[in-house]
């Protein structure tokens, strides 16, 4: 597949995911947590089409990564694996009911798989944008990853298992938190995809770099 193609797989992939997170709100009966869904009567294909889909728009992009910048964005395919991973993990095994305490091996490794989700993506978008020019595709890259940041600490916060959560009032709202959360990890990675396409191919430049040293060394043999 060509880098130019794994932008696109990337993009729709992750607008697959998007379409059935849409799907589950619209059709199905509200539910506290977007896991949930798959505990309810229609849920299930839904949230797994969907979870797969966005651990595939991971691994394309790991993968139009490695193609263009494979040095530099080591530690960011790393991330990006490891959510693939923990959304693989996630569709798999199903969470346990909500406002219930995990008590299932299944619902415990679904927790801490989606725990590696949340965390690992913005991560991952802020080591791509680490040290890059200050141009505004990057600063978007930074931006997003920061907002996921901040909307993952606040849904920590607001989380029932929180120690402040009651504080707050958190079991009002983390729910839209989550989806919040969910739906900006989504944009990051369609941004991550889209302004790493603008990078130089690794191929393109390591021909060029010989052709430029040899002309080099026949203009001084040359003199």
């Amino acid at each position: 597949m060509t880098p130019r193609g794994t932008t696109w797989a990337t993009v729709l992939s992750a607008l697959a995911a998007t379409a059935c997170l849409t799907y589950t709100e619209v059709t199905l009966p509200g539910q506290t947590l977007i896991s949930d869904y798959a505990l309810v009567p229609g849920g299930m294909t839904p949230v797994l089409i969907g979870m797969l889909a966005l651990a595939a728009a991971c691994l394309f992009l790991a993968y139009g990564l490695a193609a263009r910048e494979a040095a530099r964005t080591a530690a960011t395919r790393v991330l990006l694996l490891a959510t693939a991973a923990g959304l693989m993990l996630s569709a798999l095994f199903p969470t346990d009911p909500a406002f219930s305490e995990v008590n299932s091996l299944g619902g415990e490794i679904h927790r801490w798989s989606a725990a590696v989700v949340f965390t690992a993506l913005p991560v991952a978008g802020w080591t791509l944008a680490r040290a890059r020019e200050v141009l505004p595709r990057w600063n978007l890259v930074r931006a997003v990853s920061l907002t996921s940041g901040l909307t993952l600490a606040a849904y920590l916060a607001a989380h029932p298992g929180s120690f402040v959560s009651s504080l707050i009032n958190g079991g009002a709202y983390y729910g839209l938190l989550e989806r919040g959360l969910v739906l900006s990890e989504i944009g990051l990675i369609v941004v991550m995809a889209l302004t790493s396409a603008r990078a130089r191919p690794v191929a393109a430049a390591a021909v060029a770099e010989p052709g430029r040293r040899s002309e080099r060394s026949e203009r001084r043999l040359a003199a």
